[in-house]
């Protein structure tokens, strides 16, 4: 193939257009419009939730979600290691203290040692959870639900309920993954926990360019979430703000896209499904590596597919791999750096960090955006077996 396989792009095959210019006709493109409105409105009803609130990001999603969490500067909030920076970052803008967590092989973050953790190497008192070789309170979780696996929420939810622990949840992957069975059957991905937060990255399964969303189990906490994201006002004439604010709004541009893309996208996760199981069938009989399995009680909206290296059949390095695939016309990444092995986090606690390294060391992410065609699948998979041998 002469042209590049991209790893994931954005996919506009409906109203994107229309939408978009219809705002800009209207001259309604900044931070309040009809589309905001209506994007909140459609995620509403596909997440089966009280409301959402548009954003300017998962970030900010997560951010305003660890605000309205309580999060204060000096406590820990436990935290994947193998995730997105992003998912990190905005506890240090609360100037609260990350923990890191191994992840088990769903690549979200493992129950099993989170509450060993809990358990042993914190104590439980009337006055909530504390780390012991700190003396610091542990208040809240942030959960990952990585490439759209959703992370073991029966027992993370039972360990948070246990211990006081608020819980975030880390959707930006996984829009439209639920569990089909156990205590959250039914329930999607975001709206679990105390908190959830969504991602439109151009990257993402739908996207308003930047954007995000967030919600919450308390209909009070989230319009109080709105309230901080739109700079705390409380009289828009006179410029009354009695609480610090955010420029966190959604733009109405941004929205006229997601409206658009919220139409598409049962499609596209109905794509991304065929597309994983194209790939599965072409990777079954390839012993140098396995494609990632989802777990087995979820519906999951498949964002990313991982292909986990056998280290002890392939001597080439993943990043040998990834330029060999490049050169011929297939983008593909390495899975992220490891949050407590960088710069900025070098100094926090981390926890038996295992599986986390395991993983870190052997995925590539393979093309998956909703418009890769069957042919390019194929040929994807061809070029992976002939370079891996």
């Amino acid at each position: 193939m002469k042209k590049m396989i991209p790893l994931s792009v954005p996919n506009f095959e409906g109203n994107e257009e229309a939408y978009v210019n219809q705002a800009v006709k209207e001259g309604w493109v900044s931070t309040g419009g009809a589309a905001i409105t209506e994007l909140e409105k459609k995620l509403q009803e596909f997440l089966h939730v009280p409301a959402v609130a548009a954003c300017q990001s998962g970030t900010a999603a997560l951010h305003l979600s660890l605000i309205e969490a309580g999060v204060q500067p000096g406590v820990h909030v436990i935290v994947p290691t193998l995730t997105f920076i992003a998912a990190v970052n905005p506890v240090r803008y609360q100037f609260a203290e990350p923990i890191f967590m191994d992840c088990d092989d769903s690549l979200c973050m493992d129950a099993g040692k989170l509450r060993r953790f809990c358990e042993e190497e914190c104590t439980d008192s009337e006055e909530g959870l504390r780390y012991k070789k700190t003396g610091k309170p542990v208040t809240a979780i942030v959960v990952v639900h990585v490439f759209g696996n959703l992370a073991d929420m029966e027992a993370i939810m039972e360990i948070a309920e246990e211990f006081g622990l608020q819980v975030i949840e880390d959707a930006t992957e996984a829009l439209g993954s639920y569990f089909t069975s156990g205590r959250y059957k039914g329930c999607m991905a975001g709206t679990i926990g105390d908190f959830g937060a969504y991602s439109f990255n151009g990257n993402k399964i739908i996207t308003t360019g930047g954007g995000g969303a967030v919600t919450a189990r308390d209909a009070n906490r989230l319009a109080h979430i709105k309230y901080l994201s739109t700079q705390a006002k409380d009289d828009g004439l006179y410029y009354v703000h009695n609480e610090i604010g955010y420029n966190y709004r959604m733009t109405n541009l941004q929205a006229a896209l997601g409206v658009a893309q919220m139409e598409e996208l049962p499609e596209f996760i109905k794509r991304k499904n065929r597309n994983y199981e194209i790939y599965r069938k072409q990777l079954a009989d390839c012993e140098m590596g396995v494609l990632l399995p989802f777990r087995e009680d979820i519906s999951s909206n498949k964002w990313f597919y991982s292909l986990v290296i056998d280290k002890t059949r392939v001597t080439m390095a993943i990043p040998q791999i990834i330029e060999a695939l490049s050169a011929k016309g297939i983008q593909t990444r390495p899975i992220w750096g490891l949050i407590h092995n960088q710069l900025p986090y070098r100094e926090d606690v981390s926890y038996e960090i295992e599986k986390a390294v395991y993983y870190s060391e052997r995925i590539i992410n393979l093309p998956c955006s909703t418009n890769i065609t069957e042919e390019e699948i194929i040929y994807v998979c061809d070029t992976l077996k002939q370079l891996l041998g």
